[in-house]
Parts: structure tokens; sequence; C-alpha cells
């Protein structure tokens, strides 16, 4: 039996140890309003982590798309800032069943090797509907020293991977976007519509019951092992629009007892901007 800590965590678990010293509950919501949303209602003592300030490095979108990562040093000082150290018991949420930021930020903190972090499931509402309080409150505490970040040990592909990847047949380039964006029919967010060649697509959402909780390990288990079939992890793909709802089926699968496979964090965004062979609805 692993001792190793679930990367998920009911709402029930995070209310039996809300109280311990050393749980830092994170906020990591993301989208229009969300800092002002996170003010008016959050779970209490919750911190906010911002996506595009603290979780990535906004810069040009065709060089590592619309959130690639932000640089170690600026993470570790992230990490001091919301008082997080190497022995914190993170546990982070956000208010679309982990897909927002949550999963984005579990990612991170697992790739420089932070093991006691969890992903709280069904989010904000589900914790709500359990009991546990909330606030508007402003919360205080103390920033932690220095968060020593030496590497990312998560395995990340970048775009001349991917593109080397998606006409082999011993690799796979999972797209989790919802069904629309991959066949091109909707993109609310970049320039074009479709999706790599040769990638298939995987809906995150479906690492989710209709409850809006994360489905059992061992279905998740069942469904990505026949997916991926017998697949080194080095050569299993991961992407989606930014680099963001990605985190939820790497989760998913972590959550699962699979290896984690690679994220391609500039995903779409960034190789629609690139010239690159798309996938695209053609018009007359």
């Amino acid at each position: 039996m692993s001792n190793k800590l679930s990367s998920i965590i009911n709402p029930e678990e995070l209310l039996n140890i809300k109280d311990s010293p050393e749980v830092i509950l994170i906020d990591a919501r993301a989208g229009i309003n969300a800092e002002e949303n996170y003010q008016n209602e959050h779970l209490k003592n919750a911190r906010y982590v911002d996506l595009n300030r603290d979780l990535a490095t906004v810069e040009n979108p065709a060089n590592g798309g619309r959130h690639p990562l932000p640089s170690l040093q600026k993470f570790s000082e992230v990490l001091s800032k919301v008082g997080i150290s190497p022995s914190s018991h993170v546990v982070i949420y956000d208010d679309k069943n982990g897909s927002n930021a949550a999963a984005r930020f579990w990612w991170m903190l697992r790739a420089i090797g932070h093991e006691k972090v969890q992903v709280l499931n069904g989010g904000l509402q589900a914790a709500i509907q359990t009991g546990f309080p909330v606030s508007s409150e402003l919360e205080t505490f103390e920033p932690t020293q220095k968060y020593t970040v030496t590497e990312w040990k998560l395995t990340q592909a970048d775009i001349d991977e991917v593109e080397k990847a998606r006409n082999n047949e011993e690799s796979i380039v999972i797209d989790v976007r919802d069904k629309n964006r991959f066949d091109g029919l909707t993109e609310p967010l970049d320039l074009i519509a479709g999706h790599i060649p040769g990638a298939i697509n995987v809906p995150f959402s479906e690492n989710l019951s209709e409850d809006g909780f994360y489905k059992s390990a061992d279905v998740l288990a069942k469904k990505y092992t026949e997916i991926t079939g017998a697949k080194n992890p080095e050569n299993i793909i991961v992407h989606c629009g930014s680099g963001v709802t990605a985190c939820h089926t790497l989760l998913a699968m972590d959550y699962a007892g699979l290896p984690i496979p690679k994220l391609y964090v500039g995903s779409w965004s960034e190789w629609s901007r690139n010239n690159r062979e798309m996938a695209t609805i053609k018009t007359e």
C-alpha cells in the first residue's frame, strides 16, 4: 500500500484538517472578475493566486502560448508571498471543478518536487455545500522565507517535439479541449479554430462525473490505459488551449495511479500562431 498522498482531497476530508497549521488553502479561480469574486466570498483562510500574474508570464502568445510558465525565480517568490514552505500541506481549489487553474498550480508544485499538494474535489461549490465556512474578510498571513526552486522536474514537450510526436506511431498527442473547439466549430480564445493534426480529442470534462467530482481512480485508470495503450509515458503529450486545463487530465492520471505524461504548455495558442500545419474546417 502506497503512502503517497492522493492528488485529490474530498470536501469532508478538508473540513477535518482545516485547522491544521500545516494546511495552506489556495483559491486559484481564474477568468473575468476572479479576484473580485474571491474577495466577495472564499473559503475561510484561503489565499488567492492569480493565473496570469502568479502562475504564468504573459508575453507573446506565439512564443510559449497564452500562459507560459513563470521563471523559477518568480515562482519561488509567489510561493513565499502566499506563505508556502516545503513542509506545507497545500490544498488548491477553483470554481470550475479544478480546470480553472487549481490543477495548473498543483502541476507546478509537483513539478518543483512538492509532494504535499492536493486539489479539492468538486471545488468551491462542493466545499460550501459540505459546510465549509466562507469569508469575505481580508486574509492575513506571514510570507515565508525563500522557497528554493531549482528546476521543473515533471516533463514538458516543446512545439518541435509535438511536431515529431504527432506523426510518430509510438507517440500520442492528447488535446483536452471540448469537442467543438477541437473540431474547429468554435474558438473563444485563440485566433484560429481547429487542432493539431494527428492529435486525439479527450475532453477534460470526461474526467468528471455529472456531479462535478472526479470519477473514481479505477475508472480513470481504465480509461487512460485504454487510450494510451502500452506507450511509454515519455511518448504521451497532453495539451489544451494554453497549458492550463491540460493539467486537469494530468491530475486525473496521477490520481488514477498512472505516470504523469508530458505537458505541452504552449498548446494550441502557441501552435496556431507559428505557421504549423493545422486541422481546420474548410469553408468555401
